[in-house]
């Protein structure tokens, strides 16, 4: 007992540090190169109209695509799902990329408002394939992977060909969209997709409790009161809307849902009660740390995927290299 107590204290501290972590990184973003915001007018517009709708972009997205990771880790039984891998993003970049292709004449306003759509009803649509052509395979965790591997490939592929077909600005624009940005959402698109966002991740942050329940196999969180079947479901739905909402305002963003619960779960074990919130925050840092970074070393707007996976990819290898060590 005094055991789990301890455990409690120590998660909340870490909690309270990497919240402390957020809020230093959201002043950074903010106020980094301006003077004096509260006297300069042209300061507090950059702010207000630039850099505040980017830091929200920032810690929604991260906070959402980290979270909805890690509990699909759970709920697959898979340290390695992540809505890149299982299909979710890439349903939600083949409908954005539908849209700019067929879609290119509309007016640039009309266009940054209807693409959002468009990926967060590719990003359903994908997961009611996925889960389809799982239950005709097979009841079980492995099928849901391997759908979501057959319908990354066949969105890849489509994507493809759209790509050989299209004109050169159409070009452009999926692939900067494809490779992810902080910089498309404005105050119209937050003012509809922050609420969506900051519910589904309050929601999913509740869920630790369950999730342990249900990393213990089906029959103990059934004797745990729960009802798994419907569990699965409501959680799987509020992970493809995080998910869809999440690349509808930035676009697609590689590794940041594999990578932060990943090692979170390295290092600090694998309670969910402190692993979803954790996941969350330190997702939300992540993309701010991407952000000052290409401010502060490159001084261009970069793609945020280019940054992630470039990082990602050997701290990832060595997360798994750490955890080869231990279970020797």
């Amino acid at each position: 007992m005094q055991s789990v107590k301890t455990n409690k204290d120590k998660h909340k501290t870490y909690l309270g540090g990497f919240l402390l972590v957020l809020m230093c990184s959201v002043l950074l973003v903010l106020f980094d190169g301006l003077s004096a915001p509260w006297q300069n007018e042209l300061d507090q517009q950059i702010i207000i109209k630039l850099r505040l709708p980017l830091v929200i972009t920032a810690c929604l997205v991260g906070a959402a695509l980290s979270i909805s990771s890690a509990s699909l880790q759970v709920l697959l039984h898979n340290p390695l799902a992540d809505p890149g891998i299982i299909g979710i993003t890439s349903g939600a970049s083949l409908c954005a990329a539908l849209f700019l292709l067929l879609g290119g004449g509309l007016a640039p306003n009309i266009l940054q408002y209807l693409l959002p759509l468009s990926c967060f009803i590719g990003a359903i649509i994908s997961t009611i394939l996925i889960f389809s052509v799982a239950r005709r395979l097979a009841a079980n965790h492995a099928s849901v992977i391997l759908a979501g591997i057959a319908i990354s490939t066949i969105s890849g592929a489509v994507v493809a060909w759209l790509h050989f077909f299209s004109d050169a600005q159409s070009m452009r624009n999926l692939t900067f969209w494809l490779m992810g940005s902080l910089h498309q959402a404005d105050w119209p698109i937050l003012f509809f997709a922050a609420p969506l966002l900051g519910g589904l991740i309050a929601y999913l942050m509740k869920q630790g409790r369950a999730l342990n329940w249900y990393y213990f196999g089906q029959n103990s969180a059934q004797l745990a009161g729960l009802d798994v079947h419907k569990f699965q479901n409501k959680m799987l739905l509020v992970c493809a809307l995080s998910v869809g909402a999440a690349v509808s305002l930035a676009g697609s963003i590689a590794f940041v849902g594999l990578l932060v619960p990943h090692l979170l779960r390295n290092f600090f074990g694998y309670d969910n009660r402190f692993i979803l919130p954790a996941s969350a925050i330190l997702g939300a840092c992540l993309l701010l740390w991407v952000e000052l970074a290409t401010r502060w070393f490159m001084g261009i707007s970069l793609p945020v995927s280019m940054i992630t996976a470039s990082l990602g990819g050997p701290i990832f290898l060595y997360s798994v290299a750490r955890l080869g060590k231990k279970r020797h």
